[in-house]
Formats: C-alpha cells, structure tokens, sequence
C-alpha cells in the first residue's frame, strides 16, 4: 500500500473500531470457491477452502553480508519476478502476495482435480530454482536454497486497511496459509531437508501418480507432513541443454 498522509484523530479512530467490532456474524459467507476482491467491502467477508504455497528463502539474512546493494537487489527481484509468474501460472490462482523475501499465493481448488493443478504449480517453482541457480552461478553468486510449503484447507477471505483513505489489501487468516507458511519455513532446512513440504490434508486430496513422488514423515511441531524433491522434466531438459 502506497502511503498518503491524512491527520490522526482518536475519535474518529475510537468510532472505527466499534463500527469494526459490532458488524454481525451473518456478514461472514460460507462459500465453495473464493470470489473476486471486488465483492469484498469493509463490511463483510467469506469462508472456503483454498490451497496456498509459500516460496521463501533459507538464510536470506545472509545475503545482506555477502553482496553489495545493487547486486542484492538483481538477486531479489529475479527470485521475486519469476517465482510470481510461477505462482500466476494457474487458472485458480486467487492471489499472488510478496512479503519480504517471501512470495505466497492462494488458489481455488474446490475439487481434487484442482489439488493436482496447484501441485504441479509447486513443482514448477521447485524445478525453477534450479533455472534461477544456473543463471546466479553464472554471474559469480552463490546458489539459494529454497523451501517450498503447500496446503490445502479452510481461509477466511477479508478487506482490511483504513476506511476512506484507499489503503486497503485483501487478508487471507486461516490453518491453510499459517501451516502452509510453516511448512515453508521447515522446507529446505539442513543437508536431509526436501526443499518442498506438502500438508497432510493436500497430500491426501492428491492423485496416486503424484502422491507416489512424496514421502510421509513425522514433525514434532507439524505432525504428519509429506516431503519430496519433485521437478517437471521437460523444464529441467530444457535447463540443463540450454543454460550452461
């Protein structure tokens, strides 16, 4: 959101947090597929289920002491620019969100047919990295690990910002993006570390041919979680014969 200054009062505050705080519950829909933002007001809100993905980058703290400004930020907005085209790649895509060095999004998948297309999403992300790492090397910086984290469940889709001033965005709050971001935070971590971790609950709405490419571990924090190192391999063909 771009900034626009406009004078504090506490009273007109105080009047904005009961107006918030005394809409009724009915404003708040059960829906199967998550709708356009431009239905969303100030006023209401709606429930469904959605899967999300999160892309984020191990150690990116790092980064800040190995490469001078301008180069760092040729690092980032390659990583940003092409991992939000993968993520936009999906005709259920809902939203694409950059956060930091995080680059998220949520899709509609209302059936399980829906779950596969957001998976193979994941593995076009995955087997980009290696794309993105070919290209980094060349140019003298160092490869960056990745940790992928995908779920599926239920979001309450909503507006939030300061009525009246045009700064607004469209909140995504729910189980399905805390523990996909979670999952993202755990994926990639140590020498043993799959760079994607799914959830249990997208995992078991997945198809046999690619849940076959994942495998079931045990997390203390996260519980049941499905790891896996999954490419697509006409890309990384094309990668390895094109980009040396």
């Amino acid at each position: 959101m771009d900034g626009n200054f406009k004078p504090y009062s506490y009273v007109d505050s105080s009047a904005r947090i009961a107006d918030i705080l005394n809409q009724p519950a009915g404003q708040f829909e059960e829906v199967d597929a998550l709708p356009d933002r431009d239905r969303l007001t100030y006023a209401n809100g709606f429930y469904g289920r959605c899967s999300a993905i999160f892309i984020d980058i191990r150690d990116s703290s790092a980064l800040t002491t190995k490469y001078k400004r301008p180069a760092l930020a040729k690092l980032y907005r390659a990583f940003i620019s092409e991992m939000v085209a993968a993520l936009n790649s999906d005709p259920y895509v809902r939203e694409v969100n950059i956060v930091g060095d995080c680059v998220w999004a949520t899709y509609n998948t209302p059936r399980k047919s829906d779950i596969d297309d957001v998976f193979t999403v994941a593995c076009r992300a995955n087997t980009l990295s290696k794309l993105l790492n070919k290209h980094l090397s060349k140019r003298g910086y160092d490869e960056l690990t990745l940790g992928i984290g995908v779920d599926w469940g239920r979001v309450l889709m909503i507006k939030a910002g300061y009525n009246g001033s045009g700064l607004n965005d469209v909140v995504y709050m729910g189980d399905v993006v805390n523990r996909a971001a979670h999952l993202a935070h755990k994926a990639g971590r140590g020498w043993t570390s799959k760079p994607m971790w799914v959830g249990h609950d997208f995992n078991s709405n997945l198809n046999v041919e690619n849940a076959q490419w994942l495998t079931s571990q045990y997390d203390t924090e996260l519980g049941t979680v499905c790891t896996g190192n999954v490419i697509l391999t006409t890309m990384s063909e094309w990668i390895d014969e094109n980009i040396s």
